[in-house]
């Protein structure tokens, strides 16, 4: 299998992806796959922080640019495009570059997971909702608790979507709900080399809040107020991305441009290091810290690691 073999490229918003990726992509004769929750959509280019042109025009992209906002989007959805792109990649003899952040989006690539036990029933759903909207988050948990004690010490009252997702999954007889680590079972559709990208944090959240200011100045908030008048709302799941969110509370006037900007640096700050805290949790990662490396030096170890030297 070692000529069916992908790297993964991952790390916290902000650490520099797009450039290792685009630089691999060339040493390695690569295509690059997005495993960002963001980029796949159409028309949210300055706040997903996609690649520009002219960094499309160095390497062939895929899971870019592919999905309306306004359409429902899945992690399955994910894996089953992702992977048609990297066959499709490995048929022309080149290297399939993962390149992002969205945790589930890289688990879906590399373990077994099992899709089949997500079922789809519209209206049981709408039961649950109302029962947590009605009786409470609580209630809800309860239920839960009272059907898998295991899977509700787990899952906590807050998150209400995972908790229907528990319940749903029960209600069709599909059993309980697999603990994180028994998701774990690669894949035998391709080997992989896994590296993790990261800075030191004073760094990183300066390169953050740089890059919040740099966005503005694209025009973050004309794109936003552009994805208003075509309808889209903060229901979407497209619009529930850092940067989007926040500046619908301010198109609403729920407060001014100032704090919007403050708010999006914070909530980058927090979604970097929760990215961090998941990533950590893969045994196989190969650590690379930016802060203390050169580029050339970086590139090099990340070459070892593909080399298995």
């Amino acid at each position: 299998m070692s000529d069916r073999k992908i790297l993964i490229l991952a790390g916290p918003t902000a650490v520099g992806k797009t450039e290792y990726s685009l630089e691999l992509a060339k040493l390695l004769d690569g295509e690059i796959v997005s495993a960002d929750s963001m980029q796949l959509y159409k028309y949210m280019d300055i706040g997903s922080a996609k690649p520009t042109k002219e960094e499309m025009a160095q390497a062939v992209h895929h899971m870019v640019d592919e999905i309306d906002p306004r359409e429902e989007f899945s992690v399955f959805i994910y894996s089953e495009m992702a992977k048609k792109a990297i066959e499709d990649i490995f048929s022309r003899g080149k290297t399939p570059i993962i390149s992002g952040g969205t945790g589930l989006y890289i688990n879906s690539l590399i373990y077994k997971m099992d899709f089949s036990a997500m079922p789809d029933n519209k209206e049981g759903r709408k039961k649950l909702e109302n029962i947590a909207e009605t009786k409470g988050k609580e209630a809800l948990h309860d239920m839960l608790k009272e059907k898998d004690p295991k899977a509700a010490e787990r899952i906590h009252p807050n998150n209400v979507k995972k908790v229907i997702r528990a319940l749903e999954m029960l209600e069709e007889g599909q059993g309980r709900v697999r603990e994180f680590s028994e998701s774990f079972v690669k894949t035998d559709d391709y080997d992989h080399c896994f590296i993790g990208l990261y800075r030191d944090r004073e760094e990183l959240y300066d390169r953050i809040n740089k890059r919040v200011d740099i966005l503005m100045d694209m025009g973050l908030l004309e794109e936003i107020k552009m994805l208003d008048e075509m309808g889209l709302t903060e229901e979407h799941i497209s619009m529930k991305g850092i940067g989007y969110k926040e500046l619908f509370g301010y198109i609403r006037e729920e407060y001014d441009l100032e704090e919007a900007v403050y708010l999006i640096k914070r909530n980058t700050r927090h979604y970097a290091k929760r990215q961090m805290t998941w990533l950590r949790r893969y045994e196989d990662i190969n650590w690379i810290n930016l802060s203390e490396k050169t580029k050339d030096e970086a590139l090099e170890d990340i070459l070892k690691c593909w080399r298995g030297v």
